[in-house]
């Protein structure tokens, strides 16, 4: 994997759970095994899952090594899902390890209540994401259900992501475009 690049933003497309979840301990532990914190943005249906088999795999001192956020508080701080709020939200969140030179890398699962959400807002995001990962930079991965996924949305996240997380490699993808820049 590419994960020991700093300004890495990834897609993943997840179709089984059981993978998931060994994908998201594998990113984990090896942040930690690269002296990285984790910030893991996860629903709390997943998260004791995956908190369990963490503290299975890793001593107390590595289980400091790693910040739960609820994704629901993430993506909906302002109500909704709306992507200014979101980077408020994240900028403070990452503040104490920028701040404090504090290398990080960070696991969002993105999910939304319903299909029919306005889609550009998901690109917006995407976009201002691909910014941050690259001024910071730190390495993020976005899990997104695969079979969730209509065609436009597919499209924006590979347009939106310059690597694809499948299986267990990170590939370049072929689709991606930048934003232009605004300066």
């Amino acid at each position: 994997m590419l994960t020991h690049k700093k300004n890495l933003h990834v897609l993943y497309p997840y179709n089984d759970m059981e993978k998931y979840i060994e994908q998201v301990l594998k990113y984990i532990q090896d942040g930690i095994a690269a002296g990285e914190y984790t910030i893991i943005v996860e629903n709390d249906r997943l998260y004791p899952l995956i908190h369990k088999e963490l503290c299975k795999r890793l001593t107390d001192d590595q289980l400091k090594f790693i910040h739960f956020v609820n994704n629901f508080d993430f993506y909906c701080s302002s109500g909704s899902y709306h992507p200014p709020a979101i980077e408020q939200y994240f900028n403070k969140m990452v503040q104490p390890y920028v701040e404090n030179k504090i290398s990080f890398r960070s696991w969002a699962h993105v999910e939304w209540a319903t299909i029919d959400e306005p889609l550009d807002i998901i690109e917006e995001f995407e976009r201002i994401v691909d910014e941050a990962v690259n001024q910071l930079p730190f390495p993020l991965i976005c899990a997104y259900a695969a079979h969730k996924m209509p065609p436009y949305l597919e499209k924006i996240l590979l347009e939106t992501h310059p690597y694809i997380l499948i299986e267990d490699d990170i590939i370049i993808s072929d689709r991606y475009t930048p934003a232009p820049s605004i300066k």
